[in-house]
């Protein structure tokens, strides 16, 4: 059971009846459970504990909160509060809260802000000028920076003085001169290990793996995880350190890429705030669109189903076949769409690699569709009524829409990426209601050639 709602209804009787003891309360919890506790309360309540807390405790509680509820309490709180607590967050955070409000509500706060401390609000403009989704948005312009004729000692007491200063993590302190070029970086390790007057050189490396601010945030967490980095820095393309991108940014990163393509795949529009946050109105609006545009696509397969007509006639029982036959198609196509959706998310696949995945999808889908096809076989030969030509048909109906199915599945998505569309918009359900219609077509078409002779009777008035 979650913290909050263990100890959520005491401390609202607690906040009313003495708050200093709340506050007390407060400082035995990490800040991530406190985020979930004030998530309980209701805003008024959540606001008036943020607003007791000093601005240094309120801010780690401040900057875990969902969005929604960041905006909720910006809008009852006092302009001033908030701006004290937004000074004391990490840039990077701070840059997401203004991001994620309303533009006239942020540009109030960000006034009210350059009042109380307008290096933090200068802070927000340099990240906010960069994409929501980009490197530059990402970064926090919170760093250990030192001189490069320093020595390990000096570099120590830079450490030290940062702490103080802010609340996070130090993982690398970064040589910086010539103009705010990056010259070198030193571990802390390193820098631990070495003796405290040894010159700083003797422990840098200038051989710094670096991202451009304009880089794609997937591709940022895609390079930390290849070369298992805790912290990338963020220069320009002059040379110039402009921030740091730390691993706890892109464990969210990662998190909210992959609910967003989850979500695609299961045709609905992403979701913006948790799921019991959202408003009947918003799922209605999010899932109906996606609903609406697979309807009407399933128009063609009634469409084609109509066309048809005479050879569903001419063939008994055939149309008892056709849900079984386009399910396959579907399904196989959603098995390839899911696998190069996710080789793609992961830069194990390119878009270069379109012809590769033709011929190994296409010949997957022939031994997949060999394999239904002979068990489809057996089982229409079980209905008396049925021939070998009919059961000939579906195999090699099943052959043809699997091979289908894994080739349109797996090519869509690369060819989405190719004209720089989102891979995971070639959704399951979009597929499987593509192949279906494709389903039919070859199923007709395998009817015409291997049945021929019963069609044409049937054409002819015979039984």
């Amino acid at each position: 059971m979650r913290l909050s709602k263990l100890i959520g209804p005491d401390l609202k009787e607690v906040l009313r009846d003495d708050p200093e003891q709340a506050r007390a309360l407060l400082q035995e919890i990490h800040a991530e459970d406190l985020a979930d506790l004030i998530g309980e309360l209701e805003p008024d309540e959540a606001a008036k504990l943020l607003e007791f807390l000093p601005a240094d405790e309120a801010a780690p509680i401040f900057e875990r909160l969902e969005e929604h509820e960041q905006e909720e309490l910006v809008e009852i709180m006092k302009a001033e509060s908030i701006a004290h607590i937004a000074s004391e967050m990490a840039p990077d955070d701070r840059a997401d809260l203004f991001s994620a409000l309303p533009e006239a509500m942020g540009d109030r706060l960000l006034e009210t802000l350059e009042k109380v401390d307008p290096e933090a609000a200068q802070e927000v403009r340099e990240i906010k000028k960069w994409p929501e989704t980009s490197a530059g948005h990402l970064m926090t312009t919170a760093f250990v920076q030192v001189p490069p004729d320093g020595t390990v000692q000096e570099a120590i007491e830079a450490v030290r003085t940062f702490s103080e200063e802010h609340n996070s993590a130090v993982y690398n302190v970064y040589v910086v001169g010539n103009g705010e070029r990056l010259l070198g970086m030193a571990s802390m390790r390193d820098l631990l290990l070495a003796k405290a007057d040894a010159p700083l050189a003797k422990v840098t490396h200038d051989d710094i793996l670096s991202v451009t601010p304009d880089l794609d945030q997937e591709e940022v967490a895609r390079r930390m995880a290849k070369y298992d980095l805790n912290v990338m820095p963020v220069i320009e393309k002059e040379g110039a350190l402009l921030g740091v991108i730390t691993i706890d940014d892109i464990v969210d990163v990662l998190t909210q890429e992959q609910t967003e393509d989850v979500q695609k795949l299961g045709a609905i529009e992403p979701l913006d705030v948790p799921y019991f946050q959202t408003s009947f109105a918003s799922f209605i609006r999010k899932r109906g669109g996606w609903l609406l545009a697979l309807f009407l696509g399933e128009f063609f397969t009634q469409t084609a189903l109509r066309h048809y007509d005479p050879v569903f006639e001419a063939i008994h029982g055939a149309a008892y076949y056709v849900p079984l036959l386009i399910s396959a198609g579907g399904n196989s196509g959603s098995q390839s769409s899911t696998l190069i959706i996710r080789g793609l998310a992961v830069g194990e696949i390119k878009h270069t690699d379109f012809m590769r995945i033709l011929v190994r999808e296409s010949m997957m889908g022939v031994v997949l569709g060999l394999g239904l096809g002979a068990v489809g076989f057996v089982r229409v030969l079980m209905y008396p009524e049925q021939g070998v030509g009919f059961a000939l048909t579906v195999s090699a109906s099943l052959v043809g829409i699997v091979m289908t199915g894994c080739t349109v599945g797996s090519l869509l998505p690369i060819l989405l990426k190719r004209i720089g569309l989102d891979p995971a918009t070639s959704s399951t359900p979009f597929i499987a209601s593509l192949v279906d219609v494709l389903g039919i077509v070859i199923f007709v078409q395998a009817a015409k050639i291997i049945m021929a002779a019963t069609i044409a009777k049937s054409a002819l008035g015979h039984p």
